[in-house]
């Protein structure tokens, strides 16, 4: 019988089935919409989460030839930070504000102020003040539309509405917290302290519990709407970050993962909390008990390489079927170039930085540029940016004394031999591919396999699932190139930041 995992992104809800055997069935997904009331705001209406999620499972369930009523357990997965206001009945009080949403900066400020300062700040919740993050949307609420606010019961994370829906429970667990800003983290519990600083009652947060622990049952009205049974398990479940990590077995300390998309991310897994002081990547829990992660985001990777694409080949792009057949071509021809592309560096600033450089008035744009520098340049240029991005965050997990023993790599990086090559130079460290790429759904289904006792651990269940597959081992001679790169690859934002400053007025 199957297992269920339910991952609610920004652009659609995933739905996958995890057979008793460990192995995929099948897939499916239902899009969102996004709302843009202004300029900076990202918002979504959270009953359409709910919607998606009716339809993906259902498609999911047709996909692979199984009833409903074989499903034995539901995990859950979501993006992070986003907030969902409800009254008192669980209704919604207004659309959610997203992971991405820009309104929060004065919110920000006001954060850092009222805990301290930066530094303190980061020492109570092991995070700095950002305004993707939950508590700064929920201090905008109850500034900007106190009406609305003073009917609020309570706030949940995108994930953990899904489940108030499942099981009508207001639940959260502590991979998703860590990225509110209110969360201890070394703790794994709330921050009284700092939510009282805040002028907040601590009532409107849900308790918590862990990954892989049961939160409630389905009950019959949600069932006839998922077409599942009532009575079916929920599991705890994680935050996209660590329910990906789980999704590719990221589950112990010396193995990281790479994942490359639109945007870029770095995780690692830690036996301890530890913290940048800096702020320059985030510290949270992990969805296994007593570990926690390490990772940061880079805002614009293969969304930098995907500009470069529309922008040599648009003609190519307007009329292909599948604009996505021209990266391998790219990709070929960067090849020619040799490693440093000649001294042509780019910087993937696109649409500002998070990680490591928390600016959202970062530019991107190349530096070097001479007559010799042709097409192949550029491409390989904005592919070894990227890479650099990547890099500098391993960096910052060997100077916290995170080892990193072995780079697990998903998304467009990984598809290519020669890109899986180059992240194995630039980071130093052997980097390998795996069997299954379905990321946040499949670690919230092997979560709900833990929850309902098929394995014992998540490490031991990811053990089972997952496989290693094509490996690339650094060469001496490029990885030493390409760390005397780093070097000046990292004085470039330092030494441009005033002028990105000045630009974006």
């Amino acid at each position: 019988m199957p297992l269920l995992g339910l991952d609610i992104g920004t652009s659609g809800t995933k739905a996958l089935l995890l057979s008793e055997n460990h192995a995929v069935l099948a897939a499916a997904e239902s899009p969102h919409q996004l709302l843009t009331p202004r300029p900076g705001w990202t918002e979504q209406d959270p009953e359409c989460w709910w919607k998606a999620c009716q339809l993906a499972t259902k498609a999911v369930l047709a996909k692979a030839g199984v009833k409903g009523s074989a499903v034995r357990a539901i995990g859950l997965s979501g993006q992070m930070h986003g907030s969902v206001f409800l009254d008192k009945n669980g209704k919604v009080l207004r659309p959610a504000l997203l992971w991405n949403d820009q309104r929060t900066a004065v919110q920000c400020a006001e954060i850092e102020k009222k805990a301290g300062g930066r530094g303190a700040l980061i020492k109570m919740v092991s995070n700095p003040a950002l305004t993707g993050f939950t508590a700064p949307k929920i201090l905008w609420f109850a500034q900007n539309e106190p009406a609305k606010f003073a009917r609020c019961a309570q706030v949940l994370l995108p994930k953990d509405y899904i489940r108030y829906r499942l099981s009508g429970e207001w639940i959260s667990e502590v991979s998703d917290a860590s990225g509110t800003l209110l969360l201890n983290v070394k703790t794994r519990s709330w921050h009284k302290g700092l939510i009282s600083k805040l002028g907040l009652d601590a009532d409107l947060l849900p308790p918590l519990v862990e990954s892989q622990d049961i939160t409630g049952e389905v009950t019959e009205e949600a069932a006839g709407e998922l077409g599942v049974t009532a009575g079916v398990p929920v599991v705890g479940g994680a935050g996209d970050q660590a329910a990906g990590a789980v999704g590719t077995g990221v589950c112990s300390p010396g193995l990281v993962s790479a994942s490359m998309g639109t945007s870029g991310v770095i995780f690692a897994t830690s036996a301890s909390p530890q913290t940048d002081p800096e702020g320059r990547v985030h510290t949270m829990c992990h969805a296994i008990p007593e570990t926690w992660c390490v990772f940061g985001c880079m805002l614009s990777a293969g969304g930098s390489l995907q500009w470069l694409r529309n922008t040599l080949f648009g003609e190519q792009v307007a009329k292909a079927k599948d604009a996505g057949r021209l990266y391998p071509a790219m990709i070929e021809e960067a090849q020619k170039v040799p490693a440093g592309s000649e001294n042509l560096f780019f910087l993937p600033y696109l649409t500002g930085e998070r990680c490591p450089h928390p600016d959202p008035d970062a530019r991107g744009c190349f530096i070097g540029l001479t007559p010799r520098h042709g097409r192949a340049h550029l491409i390989r240029s904005v592919i070894e940016g990227i890479t650099f991005g990547m890099r500098e965050q391993v960096e910052i997990f060997r100077s916290m004394g995170i080892p990193v023993k072995q780079v697990r790599a998903s998304g467009g990086g990984a598809r290519s031999a020669f890109w899986r090559q180059l992240q194995a130079d630039m980071y130093a460290a052997p980097v390998v591919t795996i069997n299954v790429a379905e990321g946040a759904a499949l670690g919230a289904a092997i979560l709900a396999a833990v929850g309902v006792g098929d394995y014992a651990s998540v490490p031991e269940a990811t053990g089972a699932v997952i496989q290693e597959r094509d490996k690339a081992v650094p060469q001496k001679g490029s990885s030493r190139r390409y760390a005397a790169g780093a070097v000046r690859f990292g004085e470039l934002y330092p030494a441009l930041r005033k002028i990105f400053s000045e630009l974006s007025e």
